[in-house]
């Protein structure tokens, strides 16, 4: 089954459980350091929009923001939700736009579920204008591994909590029952390989942010006190050379 198959099964999970408020990541962390990132650029692209409501805070920050999302529920809902941007149903390898028409692309949690990552990167590179900004968010390449994942050590004593981290250098497709009945396809690719994409398209990196999750989310997991220390969403921000 395609991705986007998946996503279009599954639209609405994602629209009740991770957007309007009801995900504190995206409230607390994800939504904030867009903000802060992006609010003050004329123009601005958000890749992967989902129900837009990065391109809506942004709208309200005073961007001109379009937004693109190849998943039919998503975009209805986007436009219900109105807010300002404007929504295209369109992918992220085949962008409907010419050379330089953005100030700044923002990109949330997409790039994972994309097969042709160098494609998409590269077309990010060529709507960009010259000194534009990529705020490229990513769940983090390391910690988030296939096979991560809390262990409770009962053969220590006294037992011990620690992260485990999976095969970090294999490059893996798979797909992932997040919620019962829910199955979504991750692309798992280490962190060099973003990073040469971005460097070979001319999106040289000037800052990386791998923030603690949010309260809200330590909130939910209180058994696990030491999640403080494992973050969960890599940033990275580029700006497009000028030639």
């Amino acid at each position: 089954m395609s991705d986007d198959s998946l996503w279009d099964r599954h639209a609405q999970w994602w629209i009740d459980g991770f957007t309007n408020g009801a995900d504190p990541e995206y409230e607390e962390q994800i939504i904030p350091l867009a903000l802060e990132e992006l609010s003050g650029f004329g123009s601005v692209l958000d890749v992967g929009c989902g129900d837009g409501q990065i391109s809506r805070a942004l709208a309200r920050s005073g961007c001109t923001v379009t937004g693109i999302d190849p998943t039919e529920r998503n975009l209805e809902v986007a436009r219900e939700r109105a807010g300002g941007p404007t929504y295209i149903k369109a992918g992220a390898t085949d962008l409907p736009f010419d050379d330089g028409s953005f100030d700044a692309v923002v990109a949330c949690l997409v790039f994972e579920h994309i097969d042709d990552v160098d494609g998409a990167i590269a077309e990010v590179a060529r709507v960009l204008r010259p000194g534009g900004r990529f705020s490229f968010f990513l769940n983090h390449p390391l910690l988030q591994t296939p096979g991560s994942g809390w262990i409770d050590d009962y053969i220590l004593d006294p037992p011990e909590q620690y992260w485990r981290i999976g095969p970090y250098l294999v490059e893996t497709e798979s797909i992932e029952e997040v919620e019962l009945g829910v199955h979504i396809r991750f692309l798992h690719r280490p962190l060099s390989r973003y990073v040469n994409s971005l460097v070979a398209h001319g999106l040289m990196i000037g800052r990386m942010v791998e923030p603690a999750p949010p309260p809200g989310f330590l909130a939910r997991a209180p058994e696990y006190p030491l999640a403080q220390t494992v973050p969960r969403l890599l940033y990275m921000r580029s700006t497009k050379q000028e030639h």
